[in-house]
């Protein structure tokens, strides 16, 4: 059962939207004026600019052509006659449906931040604060993420990993390529924190733990400048979780890079030169994003970053298995089935937690009120 408090909706002057609604009438007069047509470079602009501004001012119109519907909806909820007001009310549902789809495409249209469909993602998992609960909620969470994936027809691979006592994870980094991988899995990045009680805790008391996590878009070598002479490159001996399959040849490649210091390393292909090939590409992203957060930081300071310390009080999400609840507290969303969730049914909470975030971003560009607002999820949902 999902739950959200929502404002109303309303059209305030001067949104965004509204002014490329206004720069499309204009230019549509334009080029019915005849000294447009004997012009081919105007011409050319313009109807090139038109190309851009139709698609997503015809959503627009059909935002506001929905929100009149609704408003004529809502005043047949309070008819005197219990059949109408039935029909208005199973009405009114399939309008909001149909409402917040149409936004969804809007945000899509105009998000600077969309990653196209097919871009592969790198994901990595770090225990912190809580020593060997924390590395075995690591592990929780990476295979929780390898299930999700399972269950999305994505292709997901674990690349490197650093096992715990317990067979817990220090850190991993799971390479991920699927349609929508990246608009699905971006909303994990962040401190991710548990409370329960742990295997390793004899008396049954409740400890809190982290893990913090990092979702990368895939980048390819050639978008980072990798100089070869800037590599110090090692192979090893690969092995499975478990200490299966192990590898007689050294397949594993691990890539230092002198410059900044970064590791990577790559042991889930068969031979050795994929498992470079990959280990490179994985390197790039991580130097891009290093790159892109020191320009992020000259630019504004107190931007929070992706990862924080991985602190007990650090929190973007909680796992609590004593209340079978997650809550993500950036969104407000919160679901009440922890267990399926562990088992990588994440599409319900997800959904939720881009419907918030899709209405508070159309909230800011000014064309409603942000849909923001507590979220509590108890039943399985539909597919993001």
């Amino acid at each position: 059962m999902l739950e959200q408090k929502a404002g109303k909706r309303r059209e305030p002057a001067g949104g965004t939207l509204a002014l490329m609604e206004k720069e499309l009438e204009d230019l549509e007069a334009q080029l019915t004026v005849p000294e447009t047509a004997s012009d081919p470079v105007t011409l050319q602009t313009l109807m090139k600019r038109r190309g851009e501004l139709l698609p997503v001012v015809t959503l627009y119109r059909q935002r506001k052509d929905l929100i009149r519907q609704l408003t004529e909806v809502s005043q047949l909820k309070e008819s005197d006659d219990e059949e109408l007001r039935k029909l208005a009310i199973d009405e009114e549902e399939s309008l909001l449906r149909r409402l917040e789809e149409i936004e969804e495409q809007i945000y899509d249209a105009l998000n600077p931040d969309q990653i196209p469909s097919g871009r592969a993602i790198v994901m990595e998992v770090r225990a912190g604060t809580g020593g060997e609960e924390a590395a075995l909620f690591a592990a929780d969470l990476v295979r929780m993420y390898l299930k999700f994936s399972e269950r999305k027809g994505w292709k997901a691979e674990l690349v490197h990993f650093i096992s715990s006592d317990r067979n817990g994870f220090k850190e991993a980094i799971l390479h991920i390529s699927g349609k929508d991988a990246w608009k699905v899995l971006r909303y994990e990045s962040g401190v991710h924190r548990v409370q329960r009680v742990p295997v390793t805790e004899a008396s049954g008391r409740i400890h809190t733990s982290a893990a913090t996590v990092a979702v990368l878009p895939e980048l390819d070598q050639s978008a980072v400048e990798i100089r070869e002479d800037d590599l110090e490159i090692e192979t090893f001996r690969s092995s499975g979780p478990g200490g299966q399959h192990m590898q007689k040849n050294e397949t594993a490649v691990r890539i230092r890079h002198k410059p900044t210091g970064l590791v990577v390393e790559c042991q889930d292909q068969r031979s050795q030169h994929q498992n470079r090939l990959k280990a490179v590409r994985i390197l790039a992203t991580r130097l891009a994003e290093m790159k892109a957060r020191e320009q992020e930081r000259a630019l504004q300071q107190q931007r929070r970053s992706q990862i924080k310390s991985g602190d007990r009080s650090d929190k973007d999400r909680t796992y609590n298995f004593i209340q079978n609840r997650v809550t993500d507290h950036r969104y407000g969303v919160t679901i009440y089935d922890l267990k399926s969730l562990m088992e990588g049914d994440l599409d319900e909470f997800l959904s939720a937690i881009r419907k918030v975030e899709v209405g508070r971003w159309i909230g800011q560009m000014g064309i409603g009120d942000a849909q923001s607002g507590p979220v509590a999820a108890g039943s399985k949902g539909k597919g993001v």
